[in-house]
């Protein structure tokens, strides 16, 4: 218990806070050709300063009060069963999967040489996991105006060994839940729904991240509300859910919180392996796991941040339709669309140069980031040629021209909330300039 003058303290210091996190915000007004355009970027307040410098105060420095709430709010919002909060979008997808290789999932379980579909085209830590678990991946083509999964070939893709469908919702485009959810159901598959960039997307009126067996956030500072570095898994089956809690926390068989012991109420009473009886729970583990957890100070700012999550959500959706209206106008270009029944949550504006039309990608993005615009690629393009997977052992179904065209032809700006009309404009016009070829 904290006494008066202790109180006092903290007030007047969350105050002090609030002050200066209002000088730190000031807007700037932009300055076209001198100040960026960013690609993506945080967008914080004075509410969330004050979050983490009261959250630091408590001196609890790992997973506590603030976790379990953000946790809660979390799977609340997104419509899931359970949350786990944990370091990065890319330890969630790491442990999202590897908790279905638990044999305490029984005949379900994923084994080495078990088979887990995909697409080429995306951010490797889709792909990662997959390999790290001695599993392997499946690649299948996109479909252009969408950049999502061709489900087409995905259930041409099924083979006895397969044994999953692991997919993003690229963007923050949801890919065609139906389609992957009856191929699913159909072959006895699990999902696993890597939802990092679509915090706040919908399929039917129904949030991203609630559909898969287990599903994915990442909280970094490009996604839509941000932590720093912090991620979250979703889990819909309680046994599952203590699966990959286990992977999150060293692979122990324990579950009780941090700062907790003996949940179990019998913590010196387990027979495990080939452990004496009665060893200790705390210090029993049933898988090969990590320590993928993040600190209360983290979901101290998740949840101020999360307050604000319908805000930056609408405000991507606006920016992703001002910037449509002005690029559909331009000769040579293809903006990807939504998925049908899908409303996305937008992560970014994807452009493509139609494969025909006389311009260099490269040559382009270098006359935007001359004019300090950041773009960025469409994540790996075809992975199967990124040369770190060189060795891998997989396999393609069909063909990937599409995704050979996204590696050669595409590329996005930005629609984060912190990007103002002006510098859409900027950004649209200068885009114009080139392909025109009054830049050239």
């Amino acid at each position: 218990m904290l006494n008066k003058d202790t109180e006092q303290l903290r007030s007047e210091i969350l105050k002090l806070t609030e002050k200066y996190a209002e000088k730190f915000l000031e807007a700037t007004t932009f300055r076209a050709g001198i100040d960026p355009v960013p690609v993506s970027g945080k967008v914080l307040t004075p509410e969330d300063f004050k979050s983490l410098v009261d959250s630091s105060l408590d001196g609890w420095l790992t997973a506590g009060r603030h976790t379990v709430e953000f946790e809660r709010q979390l799977a609340k919002f997104v419509g899931a069963r359970s949350a786990l909060f944990v370091n990065s979008g890319s330890s969630a997808n790491l442990i999202a999967l590897s908790g279905l290789t638990s044999q305490k999932l029984g005949e379900r379980s994923l084994k080495p040489g078990d088979e887990v579909l995909t697409v080429a085209m995306g951010f490797p830590t889709t792909v990662n996991p997959i390999i790290q678990n001695g599993l392997k991946p499946v690649f299948v083509d996109i479909l252009l105006d969408t950049l999502d999964v061709n489900t087409q070939m995905l259930e041409e893709a099924v083979s006895p060994k397969t044994k999953a469908i692991m997919l993003a919702h690229t963007l923050g485009n949801p890919f065609d839940l139906d389609a992957v959810r009856r191929i699913c159901q159909e072959n006895n598959l699990w999902l696993i729904e890597d939802s990092c960039d679509a915090l706040g997307s919908t399929y039917r009126g129904q949030r991203t991240g609630s559909f898969g067996d287990t599903a994915t956030l990442s909280f970094y500072p490009a996604h839509h509300i941000t932590t720093g570095e912090g991620g979250a898994v979703f889990i819909k089956s309680p046994l599952v859910k203590k699966q990959v809690e286990s992977f999150r926390d060293w692979g122990r068989d324990c579950y009780c919180e941090t700062g907790k012991d003996n949940t179990c109420a019998k913590r010196f009473a387990w027979k495990l392996g080939d452990l004496p009886e009665g060893y200790d729970h705390k210090y029993t583990y049933s898988h090969i796991g990590y320590n993928l957890k993040a600190t209360d100070m983290q979901a101290a700012i998740g949840i101020s941040q999360l307050a604000k999550v319908e805000r930056f959500i609408q405000k991507r959706k606006d920016n992703f339709e001002y910037l449509k209206a002005r690029v559909n106008s331009i000769e040579g270009l293809r903006v990807a669309t939504a998925t049908e029944h899908s409303e996305p949550s937008w992560f970014g504006f994807p452009i493509t140069i139609e494969p025909s039309y006389p311009v260099n990608r490269e040559d382009l993005l270098r006359f935007l980031d001359s004019r300090k615009i950041g773009t960025r690629l469409v994540f790996a393009g075809n992975i199967t040629k990124q040369p770190g997977y060189k060795n891998v052992d997989f396999r393609v179904v069909g063909n990937l021209r599409n995704t050979d065209i996204v590696m050669n032809r595409s590329f996005w700006i930005g629609v984060y909330p912190g990007l103002t009309n002006q510098m859409l404009d900027y950004a649209v016009d200068s885009i114009a300039d080139f392909m025109s070829g009054k830049a050239r």
